[in-house]
């Protein structure tokens, strides 16, 4: 299992545009590019997450990134103040270790911490081994996410 190595957690990102910061970003986003394909690339699209005040925490061994998660606060007249969870992923050889339920976990800590109401994430109905994590770490299926794609004319 990882060990933690700094405070409550091994990696955080900042606001602040720090070499660590960005090395971390970077590690991250190669851990999530395995399972999920960017459009953009990796430092180009932690640029804008940054602007979006986008925060990243992950789990490491031995300076390899095995588990991140990057998420935002959004305030919304619905639902309030809330922590939104853009990504969440797991090196494939170490799926099914905990590792992402543990990110999860802390994710949920950050929110309360942070005085937001909930998380909320969207997930691919394909997705059966992340929604089982989702539910037994207490989350409810209580909307559908609908997308419109602008097209160019």
């Amino acid at each position: 299992m990882p060990r933690r190595q700094e405070s409550r957690w091994p990696g955080r990102s900042t606001q602040r545009g720090t070499r660590r910061t960005y090395a971390g970003a970077g590690r991250c986003s190669a851990s999530c590019a395995l399972t999920s394909p960017r459009r953009t690339s990796s430092s180009g699209c932690w640029k804008v997450q940054q602007d979006e005040a986008y925060r990243i925490v992950f789990l490491e061994q031995d300076g390899e990134v095995w588990a991140a998660a990057g998420f935002r606060i959004v305030h919304s007249m619905a639902r309030g103040r809330a922590v939104y969870l853009d990504d969440l992923c797991a090196l494939t050889e170490h799926q099914g270790a905990g590792l992402g339920r543990a990110v999860l976990g802390f994710v949920q800590d950050e929110a309360r911490r942070l005085g937001c109401g909930a998380v909320h994430l969207d997930t691919g109905y394909h997705r059966r081994r992340a929604h089982r994590t989702y539910l037994r770490s207490g989350f409810e299926l209580s909307l559908h996410h609908l997308e419109w794609k602008a097209t160019e004319a």
